[in-house]
């Protein structure tokens, strides 16, 4: 039986490759490989530390011994200094050096940007897929005519594939916003209490040409280009707002396209995947809820809320660092990650399984279409020798007296007949049919579509290759 709380996030939405990213494992085998950084480089520098010592902390770097370092900080009440005391009772030979000038910050800050960045890239991973298939998804109903709506009220045509196309250009956006970010990544490197590096000048014995070496050495070493140039004893956390704000962008354009996709499977245009033996409803066994559209919806409002968390934290930080940062990031950052990749693994699901019903798309454009061609049918009864005011006037009224027998009377639209029989227009009921070819009113959309697929998109996944692939992560619930 199951007595403590588990996030939802872990038990039924989110990736293991996520999940496992802000995992104690990785935060503290992280650690050590930050600690084995700052020695061969304090090394390197020119310190007293050797080759044996440096070996031995890398024969343990991933042997974590987790119950020595767990009763260790039941005494100390430091999670750090418990784990540098763990680390130095496999690696003795390397106990007196493991962390030598650094604070806790060193380890903790530059794990946390180390974790954010390589999430970032996961989520990028999940972006691209997702704009891949829904790439051909554009593509093969570019075509298709379809009924606009502004206001969700009757507009012009559109076609499916191009309200597609709207759905990609906001991802699309956000791919540009991710690179950004993670071409611009930066370690805290290693900066010292308030952030002077004071402790690393003692070591050197005031050598200012080695202590600013530091910092870049350890970027390298961990993969990362440079250091924050100045800091307090915490990088800036105007950081966590940055990433936190890239993963509320994905969420607002997932929650657009779920809610998108929800009013379309009520019209019973477009459905998401419904498996054989889903159930829709305890009650009602003929409903077909979109439930995993309804869950992007519901994961995106948390991810854009948790947003204001960073901004409030980068907000109220006092000088050179507080530690009212640290209990609110533990929770908001990790979550914020869990619930962006939840969200475009079931965004990938939806398109992947996207059903659409041509006849009923047809069928709602038909009854609006005389509406649309109105323009055209006067254009026609111009040519033929009519007065372009009168019949303006004419198609007025026409159309509200079709639209009452829609709307009033359930019956079908009129207009063509009525028009048909006004010898104003001059126009019989065959050519008022021949105007009235849905893909007359479509104007550039299917070119639009492809132009935008072939001029943005397949740059961008032909710069992302590498990170295509058919292992989409099941939904699990």
């Amino acid at each position: 039986m199951r007595t403590k709380y588990e996030s939802p996030l872990n038990s039924r939405y989110s990736s293991k490759e996520m999940s496992y990213l802000f995992s104690p494992d990785y935060k503290f085998k992280t650690w050590r490989k930050l600690w084995i950084a700052l020695a061969e480089t304090e090394k390197e520098l020119g310190l007293n530390i050797t080759d044996e010592q440096i070996a031995e902390m890398k024969k343990y770097q991933d042997d974590i011994n987790y119950e020595v370092a767990e009763e260790r900080e039941k005494i100390v009440r430091h999670d750090v200094m418990s784990h540098v005391y763990a680390f130095g009772m496999q690696a003795k030979s390397a106990m007196p050096i493991i962390h030598l000038g650094a604070t806790s910050c060193y380890v903790g800050d530059n794990t946390d940007i180390i974790i954010m960045t390589e999430a970032l890239k996961l989520i990028k991973k999940e972006l691209v897929n997702v704009i891949n298939e829904l790439s051909k998804f554009a593509l093969e109903y570019k075509d298709m005519p379809t009924l606009g709506f502004t206001h969700f009220q009757p507009a012009q045509t559109t076609t499916v594939g191009k309200r597609a196309s709207l759905w990609l250009q906001d991802l699309i956006m956000d791919l540009e916003d991710i690179d950004h970010q993670l071409s611009k990544a930066k370690l805290l490197g290693s900066k010292g209490t308030t952030g002077t590096q004071a402790s690393f000048l003692e070591l050197f014995d005031g050598d200012h040409e080695k202590v600013k070496k530091i910092d870049g050495m350890i970027a390298e070493k961990m993969g990362f280009k440079s250091c924050f140039a100045v800091s307090g004893q915490t990088y800036p956390r105007k950081l966590d707002y940055q990433i936190l704000s890239l993963l509320s962008q994905i969420a607002q354009s997932a929650y657009k396209f779920s809610n998108d996709i929800r009013l379309l499977q009520h019209l019973k245009e477009v459905e998401e995947p419904f498996e054989k033996s889903q159930i829709g409803s305890s009650a009602m066994a003929y409903k077909r809820n979109p439930m995993r559209s309804e869950r992007i919806g519901s994961l995106a409002r948390y991810v854009i809320s948790a947003a204001v968390n960073p901004a409030v934290t980068a907000s109220t930080q006092w000088f050179e660092r507080t530690l009212d940062d640290s209990a609110n990031k533990r929770i908001s950052v990790p979550e914020a990650f869990l619930a962006t990749d939840a969200i475009l693994s079931l965004y990938r699901n939806v398109v992947d399984g996207l059903v659409v019903y041509p006849k009923v798309i047809e069928q709602h454009l038909n009854n609006e279409l005389p509406f649309m061609a109105t323009e055209n049918i006067m254009m026609d009864a111009v040519k033929k020798g009519g007065n372009r005011q009168e019949l303006h006037e004419k198609i007025r009224v026409h159309s509200m007296a079709a639209g009452k027998v829609v709307k009033a009377e359930g019956k079908p639209n009129d207009l063509l007949e009525r028009i048909a029989s006004d010898p104003s227009f001059g126009l019989t009921i065959e050519e008022l049919n021949s105007i009235m070819d849905a893909k007359n009113f479509v104007g550039r959309a299917p070119q639009q579509t492809e132009e935008f697929i072939e001029n943005f998109v397949k740059p961008a996944l032909e710069a992302n290759k590498e990170l295509l692939s058919n292992d989409a992560e099941e939904i699990r619930v």
